[in-house]
């Protein structure tokens, strides 16, 4: 797998900062401009090719460039928002079976400072699926992690009844 250099990652994350200056083909134009400076087929800029179209409303050709982008492969710093990102796009696409399951296996996977997107996105593909208390459970127990100080005596009874309905 070939990485980009440090300057091709600003470069992109300086155009992602800049996204609601662009009409959305001429964003993707200018993805697709990056992205071909790296070698067919790198899973980095399938990830981004991913995303662009994500963010500009082609979740069919985003869910292809996932694929190709999980394929090609990716190192950890892009994996799990990738995969959060495709579960997305596979409950917006419909699949909401299919979100839950890659969802339900990143949060077993490891922990990390996107452990909250995980469950919202969890949440959200359970509830396409008719699982309502059990997505609400989830939320209530990433939100309870959140709560100040005072409330926490409450957070007893969030984290008790979101365990419960598990």
């Amino acid at each position: 797998m070939t990485t980009p250099d440090e300057r091709w990652h600003r470069r992109i994350a300086d155009l992602w900062a800049a996204f609601d200056d662009h009409e959305p083909q001429a964003f993707l134009a200018k993805v697709k401009e990056l992205t071909s400076e790296l070698p067919s087929g790198n899973g980095i800029a399938e990830y981004e090719l991913a995303s662009a179209h994500d963010s500009i409303g082609h979740e069919a050709e985003a869910a292809m460039h996932y694929r190709r982008a999980f394929a090609a492969g990716l190192p950890d710093s892009h994996r799990r928002r990738a995969t959060i990102q495709f579960a997305s796009t596979l409950r917006n696409l419909g699949e909401a079976e299919e979100s839950v399951r890659l969802l339900a296996a990143e949060r077993e996977a490891g922990s990390d400072e996107l452990d909250d997107a995980v469950t919202a996105f969890l949440a959200l593909a359970l509830t396409d699926l008719d699982r309502d208390r059990e997505a609400a459970a989830l939320a209530l127990g990433a939100l309870s992690r959140h709560l100040p100080r005072p409330i926490l005596a409450g957070t007893r009874t969030l984290r008790s009844s979101a365990s419960s309905r598990e």
